[in-house]
């Protein structure tokens, strides 16, 4: 079965959940004030928006790979996952002014409805609050041994408190130059942090061995400097109709992912200063992006960037590959870590 079938599979029973869950919670909001419902349906659906799932399945996966079998409890663990992830998303929608999200509109832009700009982003502000307090709630209540539980949440609270300091780090990039080792000291806490956690939770949950924690801890970050590196050049070099959003993003907003980090240090760009006054600038049109395209080509940006990723991709499929993971398992995780590495060449 290929990654994708896998996650399609297992992404869906994780749906299923979330449904479930979300049937009951909105009874007992109901009883409480009707817009408190209303707030828990808005957060429902954005779960639920078109997505790989490649978070709670991971959880999934590796309790499968080494309890060899999927039960109510870790489908409940799951559940906070995927929700744990959202919530990350609502803040992320909210700092960078996004107005879409996976085919629908932010949460704070449906808050806002006929109401202002404050009472949708407060909301929104709120209900990622919520949506993290929910996470810990589904480990917490999963049924696992309390043993199991403590260490879960201690992974989740340690990579909710990582990922947050990355995202300063990244907001603070706007404002000031940053080199390619200050670029991977704010990445070591972005998706390393979140594929680390979850990871890490599915296998202490499913009783792998500490030499495997170990192992998994590195591959979960490896994973994630990788993953991280790519959806950026996604970000740059995709158009629209792959996608399904407008290129260039993060560069429009003065971001610097770590493709932009290398052109704008190389020699060549401190020589010619093509990318000087491009960066932030929100009015670019297509001609300014294909020129910041080939600008960040010519000044070694992507093949950089390329390489880097590739290089912990490579690690952590040899790290996964010494764990005691069952074998299906381990499949699983090389395949898609080889998507990451090839879907790479689609950008030249």
């Amino acid at each position: 079965m290929s990654w994708e079938k896998t996650l399609d599979r297992y992404g869906f029973m994780i749906e299923e959940r979330v449904k479930h869950y979300f049937t009951e919670v909105k009874k007992e909001a109901r009883a409480y004030h009707p817009f408190i419902a209303k707030v828990y349906s808005g957060l429902e659906e954005f779960v639920l928006r078109k997505g790989k799932r490649l978070a709670s399945c991971s959880t999934l996966l590796a309790y499968e790979g080494y309890s060899g079998r999927v039960d109510d409890s870790i489908l409940d663990v799951c559940v906070g996952i995927e929700i744990y992830r959202h919530s990350i998303l609502v803040h992320d929608d909210l700092v960078d002014v996004d107005t879409f999200r996976r085919g629908g509109i932010t949460l704070h832009k449906a808050f806002m409805g006929k109401r202002d700009n404050r009472f949708g982003e407060g909301t929104a502000i709120f209900v990622g609050n919520i949506a993290c307090a929910l996470a810990f709630h589904f480990i917490t209540n999963s049924g696992f041994a309390e043993e199991k539980v403590a260490r879960s949440l201690r992974l989740l609270s340690k990579g909710y408190q990582e990922v947050n300091e990355s995202q300063i780090l990244d907001l603070l990039f706007e404002y000031k130059d940053v080199g390619v080792n200050e670029w991977r000291i704010m990445a070591s806490k972005r998706a390393a942090s979140l594929f680390r956690a979850t990871i890490l939770i599915g296998a202490v949950l499913g009783g792998a061995p500490e030499s495997d924690i170990r192992l998994l801890e590195d591959a979960g970050k490896n994973m994630g400097y990788s993953f991280d590196i790519q959806d950026d050049i996604i970000d740059a070099f995709a158009n629209e109709e792959q996608y399904g959003r407008p290129p260039c993003r993060d560069i429009i907003r003065g971001k610097k992912p770590l493709h932009m980090v290398y052109a704008l240090s190389s020699e060549k760009q401190k020589k010619t200063g093509k990318l000087e006054g491009r960066l932030g600038n929100k009015s670019l049109n297509n001609q300014d992006i294909d020129f910041i395209r080939m600008a960040i080509k010519e000044n070694g940006g992507l093949e950089a960037s390329k390489k880097e990723s590739r290089r912990h991709a490579e690690r952590a499929k040899a790290l996964i590959s010494q764990t005691s993971l069952h074998n299906k398992v381990k499949e699983f995780f090389n395949s898609f870590i080889a998507y990451v590495e090839e879907s790479l060449d689609w950008y030249k």
